[in-house]
């Protein structure tokens, strides 16, 4: 069935009751459609955008609940490296002198370069330096020895009952003997902090932090 345009011709928009099935019709669809594009805009365009984010935070609350779910199956195995590691941590802080052992300390260090046979042109302990809960304490040192005896030494100081490292050794012929040495190091040793000394430390560092900040 053709359709017949002669019919859209001369509508009276002030009296639509008079307009043709198809006019009515034509209208209508134009209306709804125009409501459904309102909608869409203002109503489910939002309730879209609010549906993805939920599906976005549902996905992160899964991923969060798996990491969390992964840590309380390992707490307990969490809780033993703990454990663990404060034990290890007793051990060597137990490997720290206090201050009042640390001239005892030096004393070994010193007998037991004597007692591999070296013989010392410097020993001159540096000004301590702090650290968070310990102060590290270095040492010059400027020995004359052979191989074998610097060897000893060496042995000798990790052997000690706290802790020793030896850093920047440099061994040369002093003279025109082959067989005596100067071995030049540095030593550092470590002493635990009392309380007074750690609240003056965090104290300075915190000082310090401010003094960059202004």
């Amino acid at each position: 069935m053709a359709l017949d345009l002669s019919q859209f011709r001369n509508l009276d928009p002030n009296n639509i009751g008079s307009w043709p099935p198809a006019a009515k019709g034509g209208v209508i669809a134009l209306v709804c459609a125009a409501v459904l594009g309102v909608g869409y805009w203002f109503d489910t365009q939002e309730q879209l955008d609010v549906l993805e984010r939920t599906h976005q935070n549902e996905d992160r609350l899964k991923k969060d609940f798996e990491a969390k779910q992964a840590k309380a199956v390992n707490l307990e195995a969490y809780r033993q490296q703990m454990t663990e590691m404060e034990q290890s941590f007793s051990t060597m802080l137990q490997q720290l002198p206090s201050k009042t052992e640390v001239a005892d300390l030096l004393v070994d260090i010193t007998q037991t370069g004597l007692g591999s046979g070296l013989e010392f042109e410097l020993f001159k302990p540096g000004n301590a330096s702090p650290k968070e809960f310990y102060a590290e304490l270095p040492i010059q040192l400027s020995v004359n020895g052979t191989y074998h005896s610097f060897g000893e030494f060496v042995s000798g100081v990790a052997a000690l009952p706290r802790i020793v490292t030896l850093h920047d050794i440099d061994i040369s012929i002093p003279g025109k003997k082959a067989d005596v040495l100067l071995m030049q190091a540095n030593a550092k040793t470590y002493r635990y902090l009392d309380e007074e000394e750690i609240a003056a430390a965090r104290k300075a560092q915190a000082d310090a932090q401010k003094g960059k900040r202004k």
